[in-house]
Formats: structure tokens, C-alpha cells, sequence
């Protein structure tokens, strides 16, 4: 009979141990919030090497240095976001590899005593002989019966040994993917190491950069001036958007009433005050508009200080990673040195949303950091006398 054939050849391969892997079906997911946030690096880090590629081609300045270098370790930073997400991921898919071996094992073993027992009966009894069997039976009805239960007990057989086949299959697979998962884990942990070194590097060379324009008297005003052209530009940018009054869809408290009341932007300590700074070397002074901010590493979230719209999230030379909110009235709020945005232009958003995380795009200082500013209109006022005491 057929059903006995297909037996042997799963006895065959329960002694010697044939089944080949077959290809592994990856199953449709959902977006989550970890795609979505793995398509927005992604996104980054394409738009960062088109900038990196941009600067190249642009006259050397030292800002233009400073971006070159500051759009690096962004970069880096992106693309160690990237590999951090694809471990973590391959590790969820390892554990599950490994929880998976030990059920097909069990359910192998099941499988392979039923069938041992099987092969033990047709063993015992010899070759099925079908003449035999209809001369054994008593009468047609017998007969009829007696071919329906053969029929049923062939049929339960070859899904057995479907299953067993199948489930053979399938722990050669996850062996084989357990391997692959583990291979692509140590390399994707000697390349996150390269990373780092190369961050190490550029953390290096930003470093070397600043101190010399801190240093060395020429370089320090050269900045100075350029950093003056870049205020005009920005001057010019709040210009425009005092033309645009934004609708908000909510409504707001007037900023005026927030006066002395409003949430900081982020944690951390003042490290720069607004208004008139006097280089402690070449006795020069240059004119702060904002404060400077250094959050704690362990919460680097920049939130937003009353509601409005976003007029702006994008790169801005001299100040980084720049955001800028209107909240009516002509009173906006800057939010500088970015490394990551939350928002984008023409979102609204809310008092104390988080918007974007602090970073060291653009910055002087040699540390992660938020520059904010206050303005009314284009002019720049003193952010401690807007935000609450603490």
C-alpha cells in the first residue's frame, strides 16, 4: 500500500536523519513605534550625508569646520541608533530561535516513538497481504468496513508523518538561523565598536577645533564675525515669520501672563547667561542672546516652554540643530544645538512637550547642551526673567 511506502521512507529518515531546511517565511508585522523611529534615522542619516556632501563643496570657514565635523558625529551617532535598534532586535529573534528548539524537539521526539511503534507492528506482521485479507473477511459488509478503517489508519499515518517531516524541517531551520542570528550579532558588535572609535575621533577633533578658536586670537574673531552674520541672517528669518500669524487650533494663555512662570526647557545647569560675555583672554565682548543649558546625560529631552506652532526645525549655521515656536503674539522661543527633532515645521505643539533632545550641533562649548532663546518680535530678551526660579 501506498501508506506503508511513505513509512519507510519516513523511517529511513528517522534513523539516518533526513530533512532538509526549508526557506524561512518572514511574517507581515505592524508598524510600531520602533519602525517608525528606525525609518526616521534612516532618514537622518541620508540627510546628513547629503549635507556632510553639501560643506565639502562650500568655502572653508570655521563654522563650515565645525559643521563638517558636528554633522559627522551626528552621523555616527545615527547610524550607532541604527545598529543598537537592529541588536536588539536580533537578539529578540535569537531568544526566540532558542525557545522554539526545544518544542520541535520535544514534539519530534513524540512523533518518532509513535512511528517506532508502528514500524514494530508492520515488522511483526509481515508484508500486507490484501489477498489474504479479503479471503479473511466473513462477508462484503466486513469487507466494505474493515477497508474504510485501513483508509482512515493510512490516512492518520501520513499526516504523522507529514508533521514529522514538516517539524524536521523546521528544527533544521532554526539551527541553522540560530547560527546565522549569532553571526550577525558579533558582527554587527565589531562594527558598533569601529563606530565608536570613529566618534572618539571626531569627538577629538571638535575639541582641537574649539580650543584654538578659543586660543588663538585670530581664529576667535573670524568665528566671531561669522557667528554675526549668521544673527543677522536669523534677524531676518524672525522677520518673515512676523508676517505669518499662525491659527492655532487651541487656546492659548497669552505668553505675556507667562512672565516669570514658564517651564524650562530642559534640565540641567545654566552654564551661559544672556547678555554682554568678555573673553577672559583677548578682553573682547560679544553679545549673548540666549542662555546655554547642559542637561543631565541620563535625560537630554528639550521641552517646549507655552504652545505654538513650529515655524522652524531645521539646520541653522551657528546655531545647530535649530527650533523656533511661535506663540502669537510675535513672542517666539529658540531652541538651538538639537541632536535629534520630535517635531517638524507646521506642527503645534504644547507647553512642555518634548520636542526635541539636546545635543552639540553647532556648539562651542565641548559639551551636549541647549542654547534658548526668547524673543519678541526680533528682538532678543533675557530667558530668566521668563522662566519659573529654581
Amino acid at each position: 500500500m501506498r501508506s506503508s511506502r511513505i513509512l519507510v521512507i519516513a523511517a529511513a529518515g528517522l534513523v539516518f536523519g533526513f530533512g532538509r531546511p526549508g526557506p524561512v517565511v518572514a511574517r507581515p508585522q505592524e508598524a510600531t513605534e520602533s519602525q517608525k523611529r528606525l525609518v526616521r534615522i534612516k532618514e537622518e542619516i541620508d540627510s546628513l550625508k547629503s549635507k556632510i556632501a553639501d560643506e565639502e563643496k562650500k568655502e572653508k570657514t570655521m563654522l563650515s569646520a565645525l559643521d563638517r565635523i558636528g554633522f559627522t558625529k551626528s552621523l555616527i551617532r545615527n547610524e550607532l541608533a541604527l545598529f543598537a535598534m537592529q541588536l536588539d532586535k536580533n537578539r529578540l529573534e535569537l531568544a526566540a530561535i532558542k525557545k522554539s528548539i526545544p518544542d520541535l524537539q520535544a514534539s519530534l521526539e513524540k512523533e518518532r516513538e509513535a512511528l517506532a511503534r508502528i514500524l514494530v507492528t508492520l515488522y511483526k506482521y509481515g508484508r500486507f497481504n490484501l489477498v489474504r485479507f479479503i479471503l479473511g473477511s466473513a462477508d462484503l459488509r466486513s469487507l466494505v468496513g474493515e477497508n474504510k478503517n485501513l483508509s482512515v489508519l493510512a490516512a492518520s499515518q501520513e499526516r504523522m508523518i507529514a508533521d514529522y517531516a514538516r517539524n524536521l524541517t523546521e528544527l533544521g531551520n532554526a539551527v541553522e538561523n540560530l547560527k546565522a542570528k549569532e553571526g550577525d550579532i558579533q558582527a554587527l558588535i565589531k562594527t558598533t565598536g569601529a563606530k565608536k572609535s570613529s566618534l572618539d575621533a571626531e569627538e577629538r577633533k571638535n575639541r582641537a577645533l574649539v580650543g584654538e578658536i578659543q586660543s588663538n586670537r585670530k581664529f576667535h574673531e573670524q568665528t566671531m564675525e561669522e557667528l554675526s552674520v549668521q544673527a543677522r541672517q536669523l534677524q531676518d528669518l524672525l522677520q518673515k515669520f512676523e508676517k505669518q500669524a499662525p491659527v492655532l487650533p487651541f487656546p492659548l494663555i497669552p505668553f505675556t501672563e507667562k512672565r516669570g512662570k514658564l517651564p524650562w526647557p530642559a534640565g540641567g545647569k545654566l552654564v551661559q547667561r544672556f547678555g554682554l560675555q568678555r573673553h577672559p583672554q583677548f578682553n573682547t565682548v560679544t553679545m549673548n542672546n540666549g542662555i546655554e543649558i547642559a542637561p543631565p546625560e541620563d535625560d537630554l529631552t528639550v521641552r517646549a516652554v507655552h504652545g505654538g506652532k513650529v515655524v522652524f526645525a531645521d539646520y541653522f549655521q551657528g546655531y545647530g540643530n535649530l527650533i523656533i515656536i511661535d506663540h502669537g503674539l510675535t513672542y517666539y522661543s529658540l531652541y538651538g544645538h538639537c541632536a535629534e527633532f520630535k517635531v517638524r515645521t507646521g506642527d503645534f505643539v504644547k507647553a512642555d512637550q518634548p520636542i526635541a533632545a539636546a545635543g552639540d550641533t553647532g556648539s562651542m562649548l565641548d559639551i551636549r547642551s541647549l542654547y534658548f532663546e526668547i524673543r519678541f518680535k526680533t528682538k532678543p530678551l533675557d530667558p530668566l526673567q521668563w522662566l519659573s526660579r529654581r
